[in-house]
């Protein structure tokens, strides 16, 4: 895989910051200010309410603004890329993570602690990273991290802010495990590049461009932002008992191999579903089944550390003997979508047969 890194250090460099004043604590505000202060020229605009974010970022990339920094948590950063898509591959995008989960960060290798990840953002090393589009129904929506549906979204009820305040990285356990009872199987049709069609009763799907989901939690763990693919875990239906085994390994990323978990690979996946599947990109509802994903091969231009998969390409070839084929993404940057599947990895029963068994 050919790497790209890029290192912008131009005084004459525009940079806005859009701050969501919430996230944070009110009473680090002052701190979080300061800190943007090292970032030269840095205009920092303050978001009031929800949409805002996405507003400020479509200004930003009519303002010819050269590099836009969200700093918030995920739905701040969900909102910013949305707004920026007008102006994708052109502006690039920095991250300060100031959220509760900060899952899209671990896998750009940008540091939890507000001064390292400031100086992540003025050393400005970038590398060129895939961006995936969800749609279903009159809904578009663009993510940087995983659309989520179906068990995740019956846990996400049980998971209030008063939970994650008292159980912090545990409170998705917690609500994953009161959730179990109320688990709705969905019988769904799922079709890979136009082509492969699969077919199985799950309680959950997931379609991921990078790895990490409710605090660190490897949903994904093969997934690797430049590869041109989406990966695809698939949980299917089975016993509450089954369902408590696998917790732990999915905690440990160790669950693509389950004989409960069907993984692929592709470029554009459609779900369909009854009854119908409720989806989420990045923690933002989008709608339900029939619902479409595709992703923009290296589309954004990101400043980042280093990205989670870097130095693991002996890990990938393992995985790839398990059933796939060439994992490198296509090299264009630009937002186009075609062609096959960079590649198609299967794992647990039915993996080969494209149908599920029941």
């Amino acid at each position: 895989m050919r790497e790209r890194i890029l290192l912008r250090r131009s005084a004459a460099m525009r940079t806005r910051v859009i701050l969501n004043p919430r996230a944070g604590g009110a009473e680090a505000l002052a701190e979080i200010r300061e800190a943007l202060g090292r970032l030269p020229g840095a205009e920092v605009c303050e978001t009031r309410g929800e949409g805002h974010g996405a507003e400020l970022a479509r200004e930003a990339v009519e303002d010819g603004v050269d590099l836009i920094v969200a700093a918030g948590g995920d739905g701040t950063l969900n909102e910013v890329l949305n707004g920026m898509a007008i102006g994708l591959p052109g502006v690039r995008l920095g991250v300060l993570p100031l959220g509760t989960g900060n899952d899209f960060v671990r896998s750009i290798g940008v540091p939890a602690g507000l001064d390292e990840a400031v100086a992540v953002l003025a050393r400005g090393r970038t590398r060129r990273i895939d961006v995936a589009r969800a749609s279903a129904g009159e809904t578009t929506r663009y993510f940087l991290n995983m659309a989520a549906g179906g068990f995740s979204n019956e846990v996400d009820e049980v998971l209030d802010s008063e939970v994650k305040r008292r159980w912090g990285p545990l409170a998705y356990i917690r609500s994953a495990a009161e959730a179990i009872p109320e688990l709705t199987a969905h019988h769904a049709r799922i079709v890979l590049d136009g082509g492969e069609e699969l077919t199985a009763d799950l309680y959950a799907i997931v379609v991921a461009n990078a790895r990490y989901v409710a605090s660190g939690i490897p949903a994904a763990p093969s997934a690797r932002l430049d590869d041109g693919a989406l990966d695809v875990v698939i949980f299917r239906e089975a016993t509450p008992a089954q369902i408590a085994g696998l917790i732990p390994r999915a905690l440990l990323g160790r669950h693509e191999d389950s004989e409960h978990v069907i993984w692929r690979r592709a470029q554009r996946v459609e779900v369909d579903s009854e009854p119908p599947i409720p989806f989420n990109a990045d923690g933002e509802p989008i709608g339900e089944t029939p619902a479409a994903f595709e992703i923009l091969p290296r589309a954004l231009e990101i400043v980042c550390g280093e990205l989670v998969h870097e130095g693991e390409d002996g890990d990938r070839a393992e995985a790839v003997e398990r059933g796939g084929g060439d994992t490198d993404g296509p090299e264009a940057a630009g937002p186009e979508v075609g062609g096959p599947a960079a590649a198609r990895a299967g794992s647990g029963d039915g993996a080969q047969s494209g149908r599920a068994p029941s």
